[in-house]
Formats: structure tokens, sequence, C-alpha cells
């Protein structure tokens, strides 16, 4: 799903989100996508039994990230990626629905997400078109991000 990702954005002329290598391909990709296997909390989407999104939940940013831990409890999206063939039926807003909800079971009031500022701002807007509110811009490298919360509960 990572792979296809990449080659979806770069196909709509997005080489800055994710880059141009699939991720399988990027020095400690598959190591990444394994840790959020067995450290994260990760979810999958299926539709007819066939995965076609997922999502991964920490209690906090990635510390390579430059983004302050929350002074709450937090879950926080580390992952949020849906299959593009199945675009358009809700899958990612139907996982972080899920993700408020896992939230809400832990007792945590606090849901967050950081994405790609960049391009034209969508990827921001769909966030926000699922509950959360702007929070925090921040540069990693050249790399533009936007931090979003949601509160749930």
């Amino acid at each position: 799903m990572l792979d296809s990702a990449v080659a979806w954005m770069n196909a709509r002329g997005n080489t800055e989100q994710w880059g141009t290598t699939p991720y399988s391909q990027k020095p400690g990709g598959a190591a990444r996508v394994e840790r959020y296997t067995t450290e994260n909390a990760p979810y999958i989407a299926e539709l007819d039994g066939l995965p076609v999104g997922a999502l991964v939940l920490d209690s906090g940013p990635s510390p390579q990230m430059p983004i302050a831990p929350a002074e709450e409890p937090e879950r926080y999206v580390r992952l949020l990626v849906t299959d593009r063939r199945y675009a358009g039926r809700g899958i990612g807003a139907a996982l972080l629905a899920h993700a408020a909800e896992e939230a809400g079971r832990a007792g945590v009031g606090l849901l967050r997400v950081d994405c790609w500022a960049g391009g034209g701002g969508e990827l921001v807007a769909f966030y926000e078109r699922n509950g959360f509110i702007r929070t925090d811009r921040f540069l990693c490298d050249s790399w533009p991000g936007q931090v979003l919360a949601r509160r749930v509960g």
C-alpha cells in the first residue's frame, strides 16, 4: 500500500510529500513498517477480505519529528494510508473514527496527527473534514508539516 501510495502521488505530480522512491526501497522503510506492526497499535481496514487501508497509533509523535509531545495523555496517528484503488469510499475516515474510538476506550481525550502541509493543502483539509483542527506548523528540513488535534470521548 505504501509503495502504491508513492506511485499515486507521483502520478499526480506530488514528488515532495513522500519522494519518488518506493517506500519499501527507502533506507529504513521496511524496518519502520516492522516497528509499526510490533511496537505500535496497527489497524487494517478490509473490504471483501482484502486489506484496503492501514492506521498506526502510538502514545505520541515520532521522536524523529520536531513535534513536542502533548501536555496530556494522547493517541497519535503515526500512519494512515489507503489503497488508492478504493479512493472515495471513506476508508481513511473510517480508520480515523476507529482511532478516536480507541483513544476514548483508553480514557484518552486527545487524538493528534501530523501531515504534509505542502501542495494545495488537500491533506490538511482531509483531516479537518474528519474533525481535526490545526495546531502547530513545523518544518522537517524543507518538508512543511502541520500538526492537527481532535478531542475525543
